[in-house]
């Protein structure tokens, strides 16, 4: 068998498997959407739409902007839709396993790197684009394109909690706070309170109490942290994977696997 021959075996064969992934992700969609809305639930109904929708992105942007999309980052793009919308949110894998918004982040953040560096590496080796940036410059500029995504997203999730009063930014239970709020202002003098147990909470136009047992509800702060602080590890990986890559594309080729480019680039 030639190389070509092996070559077009292995295009067809990653081209089954994302096929195949795109349909059975696609199939437990649609069965997950039909048993919300048996129980009518119909914001994870949407959800479910939601996800349809954007299983079709990638081909669209594909399509659109003439771009071959690496099997691999394809079908990790898939996985990652359906781990956060029906795996995370409806099915609670959030509140089940401890570390799935982190891993999610981490993902997020090496895949975003893989297209902000996608995108200066296809403006270096266009001849009608004059810029030219060195490996550094193009490996910078994707980690910031990578943390700018994340800390957008940051914002969207502050946002859905401030005014629509969602909780996408995870409350914690902590047991120690510093603060200056309840301190002696005018001497700028700040309160320790540790071994924190219980926080009793009041409200106005409630008559009913909350006792939150274990410790103090920490709002937010601490997932927000959290979730750029995974997201600055997943770009920094990528980050340099790339670097070594754009050094030496024929022995770091690993990173082709992540890499959107234009098909004429592809083809020259």
């Amino acid at each position: 068998m030639t190389k070509k021959e092996i070559k077009n075996n292995s295009k067809k064969k990653k081209k089954t498997l994302n096929i195949s992934v795109y349909f059975i992700l696609r199939l437990l969609v649609i069965i997950c959407m039909v048993a919300q809305s048996m129980h009518g639930n119909w914001n994870n109904v949407f959800l479910c739409i939601l996800t349809l929708v954007l299983f079709t992105l990638p081909t669209i942007i594909a399509k659109t902007f003439s771009i071959k999309l690496p099997t691999t980052l394809e079908i990790i793009v898939y996985l990652f839709i359906f781990s956060a919308e029906i795996l995370g949110e409806i099915q609670n894998f959030y509140g089940v396993f401890k570390h799935w918004d982190t891993m999610l982040h981490t993902l997020n953040g090496f895949i975003c790197a893989a297209i902000g560096f996608s995108l200066i590496d296809i403006l270096n080796r266009t001849e009608s684009v004059h810029i030219k940036l060195t490996p550094v410059f193009v490996a910078l500029v994707s980690f910031c394109f990578s943390m700018t995504i994340g800390v957008l997203w940051e914002f969207g999730e502050f946002a859905a909690d401030r005014f629509l009063l969602k909780d996408m930014q995870k409350d914690r239970i902590i047991q120690t706070i510093s603060s200056k709020e309840i301190g002696n202002k005018e001497e700028n003098e700040k309160v320790v309170i540790k071994d924190i147990n219980k926080t009793v909470i009041y409200s106005d136009n409630n008559e009913k109490t909350y006792t939150i047992n274990g410790g103090y509800l920490d709002i937010g702060i601490i997932d927000t942290m959290k979730d750029l602080f995974v997201n600055f590890i997943g770009a920094v990986i990528f980050s340099i994977l790339g670097l070594l890559y754009i050094k030496d594309r024929d022995e770091y080729n690993f990173a082709e696997r992540f890499i959107p480019i234009l098909k004429k680039l592809k083809e020259e």
